[in-house]
């Protein structure tokens, strides 16, 4: 499913209503009571929108302060990871899904928060719309990771070592772009990525990097929006 072919196919992006359904779909995988990770982005959004319009009763761990505030307009309970001891499931979406269904995030700039609500939760979900399908990570170009301030240079000075550049992201109006953890992000210019778990520990080897879009052999199912009215096809990690 992630040829080429299917790629340029899929470059459309998902619409609204698709991923608005994709969204319902996954309160399936949603029992009352549970405590689960509310993502962000558009899929992760949408399913945040599911899950108040579905009227089931959760607590929610949100990713960002946007994840956050949206669900508490749904209604949802939302807590901290503080008060809270394991995850019953994280909902959240990806930038890249490569066939081994490792994932490439951040361009919505909430990583860290992400893989941290992941890593705590017992299931990680993942929502995207076909587009994001690729036959390998690095297909967009870009690999962010979110840094300490201090340490910038450093960081952009070796990142350089492993052949990557690094750039730091910028806001529309020319302002730097800042996390809700307070850190800047630099995104790394990248092709194919043949082995993500190596880099990863490369660049988390670092000092100053606080974390990385790489989430490998996170996945527990990945779950495809359908632009044609059928229903989402649901992808596994083949073990």
């Amino acid at each position: 499913p992630h040829s080429q072919a299917h790629v340029a196919r899929a470059m459309a992006t998902t619409s609204d209503s698709a991923l608005e359904e994709l969204g319902r779909f996954a309160v399936r995988y949603v029992k009352p009571g549970q405590t689960i990770g509310l993502g962000t982005g558009k899929a992760a959004s949408a399913f945040i929108r599911a899950i108040g319009e579905s009227g089931i009763k959760v607590r929610g761990v949100p990713t960002s302060v946007a994840s956050g505030q949206l669900g508490r307009e749904s209604g949802i309970e939302i807590v901290t990871l503080a008060q809270v001891k394991k995850l019953d499931a994280d909902f959240d979406g990806a930038d890249e899904v490569d066939p081994r269904l490792n994932l490439l995030k951040g361009f919505g700039g909430a990583l860290v928060r992400e893989k941290i609500v992941a890593r705590a939760s017992k299931r990680f979900i993942v929502l995207v719309g076909a587009e994001k399908l690729y036959p390998h990570l690095g297909a967009r170009k870009r690999l962010p990771i979110e840094v300490v301030p201090f340490g910038r240079e450093v960081v952009t000075r070796e990142v350089a070592k492993l052949g990557l550049k690094a750039s730091a992201r910028m806001n529309q109006d020319g302002s730097e772009f800042i996390t809700d953890n307070g850190n800047p992000i630099l995104d790394c210019a990248v092709r194919e990525i043949p082995n993500p778990a190596r880099l990863e520990r490369e660049l988390l080897a670092i000092p100053g990097v606080i974390g990385t879009g790489l989430f490998v052999a996170m996945a527990s199912l990945v779950i495809v929006a359908s632009a044609d009215g059928k229903p989402p096809r649901i992808l596994k990690p083949k073990t």
